[in-house]
């Protein structure tokens, strides 16, 4: 759906694949992780998503469009972990690929 093709939705800018959709800056990184995913499932891969960050960063925003994408970050299995401070924000990124290496040691 879009311009001449129907009625318009908010959740358009996260859901629709192909087309022409109207986003900011910001809601265009969030909408990046998702696009990816879909290009990952058609290659037939299975693939997830983490993104951590704080509320200071220079990047001002993104945090806040990630919380009230989370609906559809779900969907594609993107898991967004705010950090209380930018240490935090990339310990929580540093550490995610180590979580995946011990939980295929524990399997």
């Amino acid at each position: 759906m879009g311009i001449n093709q129907g009625p318009i939705s908010l959740d358009q800018k996260y859901t629709q694949g192909t087309g022409h959709v109207f986003l900011t800056g910001i809601q265009a990184l969030v909408r990046l992780p998702m696009a990816q995913i879909r290009r990952d499932r058609a290659a037939g891969l299975n693939t997830a998503g983490f993104i951590s960050g704080y509320r200071g960063s220079p990047l001002g925003g993104y945090d806040q469009q990630l919380f009230a994408a989370r609906k559809h970050l779900e969907q594609y299995n993107i898991k967004f972990q705010p950090g209380v401070n930018e240490d935090l924000a990339a310990t929580a990124i540093w550490g995610s690929p180590a979580a995946q290496s011990l939980a295929r040691r524990q399997a």
